[in-house]
């Protein structure tokens, strides 16, 4: 820790993280809004156990610690307990942002038994809306989840094309494409049409394939798209369904949003807080089990709604919550006992 002629503190945080790609993945917003004063190092257990750092920045924690062997999982969880038993003894704070509630698969006993003691060595939680619970409360911080106006704005766009739903995005069990594929099938017209695009877990690309055969409306992209292939596939639909059975925070939803496209999500807290947020008539709510009758009601609700001004995302610049992160790190050294020079 070092202190810039400005008077402001460097600092060097350990990022959870593998480095940017240039994409739109969390990590490469994270670094491009962080402050000048702000050092990023990228997580190797070695560079975790014996590299230089101020501050431990963790995220989706239990990936950490996973792997696809017992063996090799039960040496991660040693490494994590090594780890924070050098954060105690060189007091090393450990800020967390809190993406989910829970891990999205469930782990074992001991995989809990260890994140549990993470948690309890956590100086600070990130929230990334106001409506996730951290105890006790006095560890949270709100910073909220950035937008990809910036990263999409030279990126060229098509036009909406009327009847096009798009799902998009990396595509896991929780997700609930079978339920969309269902939906999609039982309303009748040849004017709509789906499109899936992503990568699927183990068994899901053989569904939406059969899906597919089954009916002509339906296509899919199913890999890992780039920036500029988002940017059209999104560009390209009327509305986006996203019928998340677990929904806390979404970047896919925010890309939605960023490219000024309508989105039909499951009632949750965090999605009416962000509905109230962004403004009417770009969040669709649905609550209980999506079903023929809400997708066809919300295209007519939005197509009723016509032109409207651009989601309000002025809270969510990446460099004004880079800042925040700073603010962020520096609190948590305080309460570390490594005051600020």
């Amino acid at each position: 820790m070092g202190v810039m002629n400005t008077g402001t503190t460097r600092i060097t945080v350990l990022q959870s993280l593998s480095p940017p790609d240039g994409t739109t993945r969390y990590v490469n917003q994270v670094v491009e809004g962080a402050p000048d004063a702000v050092t990023m190092r990228f997580f190797t257990w070695r560079t975790a156990l014996l590299g230089r750092y101020d501050v431990l920045h963790v995220h989706w924690p239990e990936l950490l610690i996973r792997a696809p062997r017992p063996l090799k999982a039960r040496l991660r969880r040693g490494a994590l307990y090594a780890l924070l038993l050098r954060a105690r003894l060189q007091h090393i704070p450990i800020v967390r942002t809190m993406h989910n509630l829970a891990p999205h698969e469930a782990g074992a006993g001991a995989e809990t038994r260890a994140l549990d003691a993470l948690d309890a060595r956590t100086a600070l939680v990130i929230r990334l809306n106001p409506t996730t619970p951290v105890e006790p409360e006095s560890r949270a911080v709100t910073i909220l989840h950035g937008h990809y106006r910036d990263r999409f704005n030279d990126m060229p766009r098509p036009d909406s094309v009327s009847g096009r739903i798009l799902y998009f995005g990396l595509i896991r069990p929780y997700k609930g494409i079978e339920t969309l594929l269902q939906v999609f099938r039982a309303l009748p017209g040849p004017d709509l049409t789906l499109r899936v695009v992503g990568r699927p877990s183990s068994g899901l690309g053989e569904i939406i394939t059969a899906e597919t055969a089954q009916d002509a409306r339906i296509s899919s992209v199913l890999r890992f798209v780039s920036d500029e292939e988002l940017v059209v596939e999104v560009g390209g639909c009327e509305l986006v369904v996203l019928p998340y059975r677990e929904m806390h925070n979404s970047g896919v939803l925010l890309v939605t949003l960023s490219l000024d496209r309508p989105v039909l999500v499951p009632s949750t807290p965090s999605n009416q807080a962000l509905a109230d947020e962004v403004g009417p008539d770009w969040i669709y709510l649905y609550d209980g089990e999506l079903t023929p009758e809400i997708l066809r009601g919300t295209l007519e609700r939005m197509r009723a709604a016509g032109s409207r001004p651009r989601p309000r995302l002025d809270d969510r610049d990446w460099n004004t919550l880079g800042l925040q992160s700073y603010r962020t790190y520096l609190r948590a050294l305080e309460l570390a006992g490594r005051g600020i020079r």
